[in-house]
């Protein structure tokens, strides 16, 4: 019989409560249907769950149709592993019970994805023995917020508006099924602080089955698409967590676009501390674009003088969120950061005719 049950198991008969918590936030914003038109999406990352979050009144203010949460919504890593994690369980009991938070939930619809801090360990990836309790309170809190409760992992997407006007969200798991990234010989060094590039083939990103399931999603019926990814995809100043740090996971991204022929697609990621955009040619078909929005409340440094080959301007390091708008009558979009107050600080207009529809 002990045996049968195994380790996990016998922790949670010895603290079933604690074991079994899942926290789930207050009565939230009905989730868009899915003829809803879009044209306005904001999305933001790195909110620590205790402090006050007034980027997120300026989220409100710019009257969002729907908000992205891009990773990191909560700090809860328990380095520990506690097989229950209380510490995690507990970010998400300060999250629910958080003022800003609560005004966004119940106002505008939510989809989310996570980053290592909701995932439970800093910088973890395939490895992190606590992920199947973590994705369980990922999934608990965020309910219809989060895609991919049919399958290990956390991935979904989502297609909103009718013909002509069709957006898909497509939420990536940059965590779960991730291999180890090569540390740096360097720490701390400009442009290799924790990890450096590894060309080792073998190693995923998103693991097989996401990956073929985005090659699907590539190929559904849309008219634009955002592909979320909590950590940069673009961007090469720096040497922390990004997709740059697998060099060929990152060409298989590109390679998978052109491949499903998917226009329209523009990138959105979190992570980072600071706020930028990006714009790289020769990659697909069209110019990709991607906008980082960090950090709602985690402002690191009042400044970032970071710069990456593709990057449109300075970094923005004080604290963020970002905004999406499309005007389908005149065919194109606008990617803005936004500060606290919600006012535009960086923006970048893109005609659809330069993403390819």
């Amino acid at each position: 019989m002990i045996r049968a049950l195994g380790l996990v198991a016998l922790l949670s008969l010895a603290h079933p409560a604690q074991a079994q918590e899942i926290v789930k936030r207050p009565v939230a914003a009905k989730m868009l249907g899915s003829d809803s038109v879009l044209t306005r999406i904001a999305f933001g990352s790195c909110m620590k769950e205790t402090w006050p979050v007034p980027a997120l009144r300026g989220v409100l203010a710019s009257r969002p149709d729907l908000f992205l949460a891009l990773g990191d919504n909560v700090y809860g890593d328990d380095p520990a592993v506690d097989p229950s994690l209380p510490i995690l369980t507990k970010a998400y009991r300060d999250l629910a019970t958080n003022a800003d938070f609560a005004a966004l939930n119940k106002s505008v619809p939510i989809l989310a994805t996570w980053d290592d801090h909701d995932y439970g360990a800093n910088d973890a990836g395939v490895n992190y023995s606590g992920k199947a309790r973590a994705e369980a309170l990922f999934d608990g809190f965020w309910g219809e917020g989060a895609l991919g409760q049919d399958h290990p992992g956390i991935y979904g997407a989502r297609i909103f508006g009718p013909k002509g006007q069709r957006v898909q969200i497509i939420m990536l798991d940059s965590r779960s099924f991730r291999s180890d990234l090569k540390d740096t010989d360097q720490r701390g060094a400009k442009g290799k602080e924790r990890y450096v590039p590894d060309e080792d083939g073998t190693k995923t990103m998103l693991g097989e089955v996401q990956w073929a399931w985005l090659a699907e999603q590539l190929k559904q019926p849309a008219d634009l698409r955002l592909i979320v990814s909590s950590v940069q995809v673009l961007a090469d100043g720096h040497g922390y967590e990004a997709w740059h740090t697998l060099p060929q996971e990152r060409a298989r991204l590109f390679r998978t676009i052109n491949q499903a022929g998917a226009k329209g697609v523009v990138m959105v990621s979190g992570d980072r501390h600071m706020a930028a955009l990006y714009r790289q040619s020769g990659l697909v078909d069209y110019p990709m674009v991607e906008l980082t929005a960090s950090a709602l409340n985690r402002t690191i440094r009042p400044t970032n003088d970071e710069m990456s080959s593709q990057q449109i301007g300075p970094a923005y390091a004080l604290n963020n969120s970002g905004l999406m708008e499309i005007d389908w009558a005149g065919k194109s979009l606008r990617l803005s950061i936004r500060n606290e107050e919600g006012t535009e600080v960086q923006g970048l207009s893109v005609p659809f005719a330069q993403i390819g529809l």
